[in-house]
């Protein structure tokens, strides 16, 4: 402790569990100014995506499936998981090979940009289908 308050430094124990514990000669204050930059710093690297919803219907026609295909390609340039839901109301669900014929024309489309991450699969009365970016 004398060497260190010679210096202006702090002694910081390292590993006090150690036999005899390891002390470190160091400003401490600096040290934890350059950790707290260094998470800071993997943080802003760090990439975050969100999960967007798409919602269509059986019976949707084919000029709003490709306004719709050009926002999940927007989503996906962003780097965002699309999630693809197609619900069945009432009578509806005697359509569900409609619904599948939609989210595979989507899956085609987009398939330069993403990959099929969950294949579509009934959840209730939706089909559902997760996109991912590639």
């Amino acid at each position: 402790m004398n060497i260190a308050g010679d210096f202006g430094l702090d002694l910081v124990e390292v590993s006090p569990t150690a036999r005899p514990p390891v002390c470190k000669i160091m400003d401490f204050g600096r040290y934890k100014y350059e950790a707290t930059k260094k998470r800071q710093e993997a943080k802003k690297k760090q990439s975050t995506f969100q999960v967007k919803e798409i919602k269509l219907r059986p019976k949707t026609d084919k000029h709003d499936l490709d306004t719709k295909i050009g926002h999940i390609k927007k989503f996906l340039n962003k780097k965002d998981k699309v999630k693809v839901t197609v619900m069945f109301r009432g009578r509806e669900i005697t359509l569900s090979s409609k619904g599948r014929e939609l989210l595979s024309r989507i899956a085609e489309e987009t398939e330069e940009l993403s990959f099929v991450e969950q294949y579509p699969k009934f959840e209730g009365r939706t089909m559902v289908m997760l996109l991912s970016p590639k």
